[in-house]
Protein backbone atom coordinates (compact mmCIF):
# COMPACT_ATOMS: atom_id res chain seq x y z
CA UNK A 1 0.00 0.00 0.00
CA UNK A 2 1.06 3.64 -0.73
CA UNK A 3 0.50 6.81 1.02
CA UNK A 4 -3.28 7.86 0.60
CA UNK A 5 -3.94 5.05 -0.81
CA UNK A 6 -8.05 4.12 -1.42
CA UNK A 7 -7.77 1.49 1.10
CA UNK A 8 -5.84 2.96 3.76
CA UNK A 9 -9.18 3.46 5.75
CA UNK A 10 -9.85 -0.51 5.56
CA UNK A 11 -8.83 -1.99 9.53
CA UNK A 12 -6.40 -4.91 9.65
CA UNK A 13 -9.56 -7.59 9.79
CA UNK A 14 -9.93 -6.67 6.20
CA UNK A 15 -5.89 -6.88 5.24
CA UNK A 16 -5.58 -5.57 0.96
CA UNK A 17 -2.78 -6.45 -0.83
CA UNK A 18 -1.69 -5.13 -4.56
CA UNK A 19 -1.02 -7.92 -6.48
CA UNK A 20 0.98 -7.37 -10.16
CA UNK A 21 -1.32 -6.80 -13.24
CA UNK A 22 -3.47 -5.07 -11.32
CA UNK A 23 -5.36 -7.81 -8.96
CA UNK A 24 -6.56 -6.68 -5.61
CA UNK A 25 -6.34 -9.75 -2.86
CA UNK A 26 -9.16 -8.77 -0.25
CA UNK A 27 -8.36 -11.20 3.01
CA UNK A 28 -10.95 -11.34 5.89
CA UNK A 29 -8.72 -11.43 8.83
CA UNK A 30 -10.36 -12.59 11.75
CA UNK A 31 -8.58 -16.49 11.61
CA UNK A 32 -9.30 -17.52 15.20
CA UNK A 33 -13.18 -16.76 14.65
CA UNK A 34 -13.27 -18.61 11.27
CA UNK A 35 -13.43 -14.71 9.79
CA UNK A 36 -17.12 -13.81 11.29
CA UNK A 37 -17.81 -10.02 10.49
CA UNK A 38 -18.17 -7.28 13.18
CA UNK A 39 -20.68 -4.77 12.75
CA UNK A 40 -17.69 -2.31 11.53
CA UNK A 41 -16.70 -4.82 8.74
CA UNK A 42 -19.93 -5.27 7.30
CA UNK A 43 -20.01 -1.02 7.13
CA UNK A 44 -16.35 -1.50 4.76
CA UNK A 45 -17.50 -4.84 3.07
CA UNK A 46 -20.65 -3.15 2.05
CA UNK A 47 -18.27 0.38 0.52
CA UNK A 48 -15.28 -1.44 -0.70
CA UNK A 49 -16.97 -2.18 -3.83
CA UNK A 50 -17.30 0.97 -4.96
CA UNK A 51 -13.90 1.93 -4.15
CA UNK A 52 -12.56 -0.36 -6.37
CA UNK A 53 -14.70 0.28 -8.90
CA UNK A 54 -13.69 4.01 -8.91
CA UNK A 55 -9.49 3.04 -8.08
CA UNK A 56 -7.45 3.15 -11.57
CA UNK A 57 -4.80 0.94 -10.36
CA UNK A 58 -7.19 -2.31 -9.38
CA UNK A 59 -9.00 -4.53 -12.73
CA UNK A 60 -9.80 -7.29 -10.84
CA UNK A 61 -10.19 -8.29 -6.99
CA UNK A 62 -10.20 -11.47 -4.87
CA UNK A 63 -11.66 -11.92 -1.81
CA UNK A 64 -10.93 -14.95 0.51
CA UNK A 65 -10.41 -15.95 4.31
CA UNK A 66 -7.44 -15.90 6.63
CA UNK A 67 -6.87 -19.60 7.85
CA UNK A 68 -8.99 -22.64 7.38
CA UNK A 69 -12.36 -20.85 6.94
CA UNK A 70 -13.79 -18.49 4.71
CA UNK A 71 -16.37 -16.29 6.34
CA UNK A 72 -18.81 -17.85 9.32
CA UNK A 73 -21.31 -14.96 8.52
CA UNK A 74 -22.09 -12.22 11.86
CA UNK A 75 -19.91 -13.10 14.89
CA UNK A 76 -22.67 -13.73 17.80
CA UNK A 77 -20.19 -12.98 20.44
CA UNK A 78 -20.37 -9.22 20.16
CA UNK A 79 -22.70 -6.92 21.62
CA UNK A 80 -26.17 -7.70 21.14
CA UNK A 81 -28.11 -5.73 18.43
CA UNK A 82 -31.49 -3.73 19.10
CA UNK A 83 -33.99 -4.12 16.39
CA UNK A 84 -33.16 -0.42 14.89
CA UNK A 85 -29.41 -1.65 14.69
CA UNK A 86 -30.72 -5.08 13.11
CA UNK A 87 -32.55 -2.20 10.47
CA UNK A 88 -29.56 -0.58 9.73
CA UNK A 89 -28.27 -3.50 9.55
CA UNK A 90 -30.31 -4.45 6.48
CA UNK A 91 -30.03 -0.87 4.87
CA UNK A 92 -26.14 -2.02 5.01
CA UNK A 93 -26.93 -5.35 3.14
CA UNK A 94 -28.88 -3.29 0.93
CA UNK A 95 -25.80 -0.88 -0.18
CA UNK A 96 -23.37 -4.09 -0.54
CA UNK A 97 -25.92 -5.84 -2.65
CA UNK A 98 -26.36 -2.94 -4.65
CA UNK A 99 -22.58 -2.07 -4.99
CA UNK A 100 -22.07 -5.89 -6.12
CA UNK A 101 -23.95 -6.20 -8.58
CA UNK A 102 -23.33 -2.33 -10.31
CA UNK A 103 -19.53 -3.18 -9.83
CA UNK A 104 -18.08 -3.52 -13.48
CA UNK A 105 -14.48 -4.62 -12.30
CA UNK A 106 -14.89 -8.79 -11.96
CA UNK A 107 -14.55 -10.30 -8.33
CA UNK A 108 -13.34 -13.68 -7.79
CA UNK A 109 -13.90 -15.64 -4.32
CA UNK A 110 -11.49 -17.96 -3.50
CA UNK A 111 -13.82 -20.08 -0.59
CA UNK A 112 -10.61 -21.81 0.71
CA UNK A 113 -12.89 -23.40 3.90
CA UNK A 114 -16.21 -23.40 5.80
CA UNK A 115 -18.88 -20.07 4.20
CA UNK A 116 -22.06 -19.69 6.52
CA UNK A 117 -24.84 -17.54 5.71
CA UNK A 118 -23.27 -13.82 4.86
CA UNK A 119 -19.88 -15.92 4.26
CA UNK A 120 -22.01 -17.90 1.97
CA UNK A 121 -23.35 -14.99 0.55
CA UNK A 122 -20.10 -13.17 -0.15
CA UNK A 123 -18.78 -16.80 -1.82
CA UNK A 124 -21.72 -17.13 -4.39
CA UNK A 125 -22.13 -13.41 -5.12
CA UNK A 126 -18.37 -13.20 -6.70
CA UNK A 127 -18.35 -13.21 -10.77
CA UNK A 128 -16.29 -16.27 -10.91
CA UNK A 129 -16.29 -18.73 -7.15
CA UNK A 130 -13.33 -20.79 -6.70
CA UNK A 131 -14.24 -23.24 -3.83
CA UNK A 132 -12.35 -25.93 -1.79
CA UNK A 133 -13.76 -29.63 -2.77
CA UNK A 134 -14.30 -30.16 1.00
CA UNK A 135 -15.15 -26.87 1.72
CA UNK A 136 -18.64 -26.74 4.20
CA UNK A 137 -21.22 -24.75 2.31
CA UNK A 138 -24.47 -23.66 4.52
CA UNK A 139 -27.13 -20.78 4.68
CA UNK A 140 -28.25 -21.95 8.08
CA UNK A 141 -31.12 -19.02 8.56
CA UNK A 142 -34.39 -21.05 8.56
CA UNK A 143 -32.10 -23.02 11.32
CA UNK A 144 -31.87 -19.89 13.33
CA UNK A 145 -35.80 -19.15 12.64
CA UNK A 146 -35.01 -16.22 9.91
CA UNK A 147 -35.75 -15.76 6.23
CA UNK A 148 -32.74 -16.24 4.32
CA UNK A 149 -32.40 -12.53 3.54
CA UNK A 150 -28.83 -12.54 2.71
CA UNK A 151 -28.61 -13.41 -1.01
CA UNK A 152 -30.72 -16.72 -1.81
CA UNK A 153 -33.50 -14.80 -3.79
CA UNK A 154 -30.91 -13.15 -5.75
CA UNK A 155 -28.24 -15.33 -6.82
CA UNK A 156 -29.69 -19.36 -5.79
CA UNK A 157 -32.37 -19.99 -8.73
CA UNK A 158 -30.19 -17.99 -11.07
CA UNK A 159 -27.04 -20.67 -10.66
CA UNK A 160 -29.02 -23.71 -9.74
CA UNK A 161 -32.85 -23.34 -10.12
CA UNK A 162 -35.74 -23.02 -8.24
CA UNK A 163 -36.12 -26.94 -6.95
CA UNK A 164 -32.26 -26.66 -5.13
CA UNK A 165 -32.59 -23.43 -4.65
CA UNK A 166 -35.68 -24.07 -2.12
CA UNK A 167 -34.06 -27.59 -1.23
CA UNK A 168 -31.24 -25.75 0.45
CA UNK A 169 -32.74 -23.24 1.55
CA UNK A 170 -35.79 -24.26 3.56
CA UNK A 171 -33.57 -26.96 4.99
CA UNK A 172 -30.27 -25.63 5.15
CA UNK A 173 -28.66 -28.76 4.26
CA UNK A 174 -25.01 -28.42 4.06
CA UNK A 175 -23.12 -29.21 1.26
CA UNK A 176 -19.62 -29.55 0.16
CA UNK A 177 -17.51 -27.69 -2.90
CA UNK A 178 -17.38 -30.54 -4.70
CA UNK A 179 -21.25 -31.20 -4.95
CA UNK A 180 -22.02 -27.43 -4.98
CA UNK A 181 -19.89 -27.70 -8.45
CA UNK A 182 -21.60 -30.35 -9.95
CA UNK A 183 -24.85 -28.43 -9.64
CA UNK A 184 -23.76 -25.12 -10.62
CA UNK A 185 -23.65 -23.07 -7.28
CA UNK A 186 -19.37 -22.02 -7.35
CA UNK A 187 -17.51 -21.79 -10.55
CA UNK A 188 -15.25 -24.39 -9.58
CA UNK A 189 -14.12 -26.85 -6.50
CA UNK A 190 -9.94 -27.50 -6.65
CA UNK A 191 -8.33 -28.95 -3.49
CA UNK A 192 -7.73 -26.98 -0.56
CA UNK A 193 -4.33 -26.16 -1.01
CA UNK A 194 -4.88 -24.59 -4.87
CA UNK A 195 -8.11 -22.61 -4.28
CA UNK A 196 -6.10 -19.10 -3.72
CA UNK A 197 -3.16 -19.93 -6.38
CA UNK A 198 -6.19 -21.11 -8.80
CA UNK A 199 -8.28 -17.65 -8.26
CA UNK A 200 -4.97 -15.89 -8.58
CA UNK A 201 -4.23 -17.47 -11.54
CA UNK A 202 -8.43 -16.34 -13.29
CA UNK A 203 -7.63 -13.04 -12.01
CA UNK A 204 -3.87 -12.68 -13.41
CA UNK A 205 -5.58 -13.59 -16.68
CA UNK A 206 -8.43 -11.46 -16.56
CA UNK A 207 -6.39 -8.61 -15.64
CA UNK A 208 -4.39 -9.12 -18.70
CA UNK A 209 -7.41 -9.65 -20.90
CA UNK A 210 -9.11 -6.76 -23.05
CA UNK A 211 -10.66 -4.58 -19.98
CA UNK A 212 -13.69 -2.87 -21.70
CA UNK A 213 -14.93 -6.25 -23.11
CA UNK A 214 -14.72 -8.01 -20.00
CA UNK A 215 -16.60 -5.28 -17.60
CA UNK A 216 -18.76 -4.63 -20.39
CA UNK A 217 -19.82 -8.69 -21.04
CA UNK A 218 -20.09 -8.39 -16.77
CA UNK A 219 -22.77 -5.68 -17.41
CA UNK A 220 -24.65 -7.07 -20.30
CA UNK A 221 -25.15 -10.20 -17.67
CA UNK A 222 -25.56 -8.45 -14.66
CA UNK A 223 -27.98 -5.90 -15.70
CA UNK A 224 -31.94 -7.68 -16.47
CA UNK A 225 -31.00 -11.03 -14.84
CA UNK A 226 -29.38 -9.67 -10.86
CA UNK A 227 -30.47 -6.43 -11.19
CA UNK A 228 -34.34 -6.66 -11.33
CA UNK A 229 -34.21 -9.35 -9.08
CA UNK A 230 -33.03 -6.37 -6.02
CA UNK A 231 -36.38 -5.33 -4.96
CA UNK A 232 -37.16 -9.25 -4.20
CA UNK A 233 -34.03 -9.62 -2.53
CA UNK A 234 -35.01 -6.26 -0.42
CA UNK A 235 -38.53 -8.00 0.38
CA UNK A 236 -36.55 -11.54 2.08
CA UNK A 237 -33.97 -8.66 3.73
CA UNK A 238 -37.00 -7.15 5.73
CA UNK A 239 -38.12 -10.52 6.26
CA UNK A 240 -35.16 -11.58 7.97
CA UNK A 241 -34.96 -8.68 9.54
CA UNK A 242 -38.17 -8.97 11.33
CA UNK A 243 -37.57 -12.35 11.91
CA UNK A 244 -34.60 -10.91 14.34
CA UNK A 245 -37.30 -9.99 16.55
CA UNK A 246 -39.51 -12.99 16.54
CA UNK A 247 -40.15 -15.76 19.22
CA UNK A 248 -38.39 -18.59 16.69
CA UNK A 249 -35.23 -16.58 16.38
CA UNK A 250 -35.55 -15.65 20.27
CA UNK A 251 -35.66 -19.55 21.37
CA UNK A 252 -33.27 -20.18 18.98
CA UNK A 253 -30.82 -18.06 20.51
CA UNK A 254 -31.79 -19.30 24.12
CA UNK A 255 -31.50 -23.11 22.95
CA UNK A 256 -27.91 -21.94 21.73
CA UNK A 257 -26.80 -20.61 25.28
CA UNK A 258 -28.51 -23.74 26.97
CA UNK A 259 -26.96 -25.98 24.89
CA UNK A 260 -29.87 -28.26 23.78
CA UNK A 261 -32.05 -28.67 20.57
CA UNK A 262 -34.16 -25.80 19.52
CA UNK A 263 -38.14 -26.05 19.91
CA UNK A 264 -39.72 -23.02 17.41
CA UNK A 265 -42.79 -21.67 19.22
CA UNK A 266 -44.44 -21.82 15.35
CA UNK A 267 -43.90 -25.41 15.20
CA UNK A 268 -45.64 -25.83 18.70
CA UNK A 269 -48.51 -23.87 17.23
CA UNK A 270 -47.58 -21.65 19.54
CA UNK A 271 -48.89 -18.38 17.56
CA UNK A 272 -46.09 -15.89 19.06
CA UNK A 273 -45.77 -13.47 16.04
CA UNK A 274 -42.86 -9.71 17.27
CA UNK A 275 -41.70 -10.12 20.80
CA UNK A 276 -39.47 -7.65 22.37
CA UNK A 277 -35.72 -9.50 21.85
CA UNK A 278 -34.19 -10.69 24.98
CA UNK A 279 -30.92 -8.56 26.14
CA UNK A 280 -28.59 -11.39 24.74
CA UNK A 281 -30.79 -11.26 21.10
CA UNK A 282 -28.31 -10.87 18.34
CA UNK A 283 -29.06 -11.83 14.80
CA UNK A 284 -27.27 -14.88 13.09
CA UNK A 285 -25.81 -13.81 9.34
Amino acid sequence: MTDNDIFDRYPNEIQIERKPGGVLLITLNRPDKLNSLTMPMFECMADIWADIDRDPATRVAVVTGAGRGFCTGMDVAQPDLTLDEAIALMETERRRLNNLVNMDKPLISAINGSAVGWGLSMGLLADISVAADDATLLDGHTRVGVVAGDHSSLIWPLLVGMAKAKYYQLTSARLSGAEAERIGLVSLAVPQDQVLSRALEIADGLSHGSQQAIRWTKRSLNTGWLTNALPQQELSAALETLGFAGADYLEARRAFREGREVSFPSARGIEEAVSEPSPDAAPVR
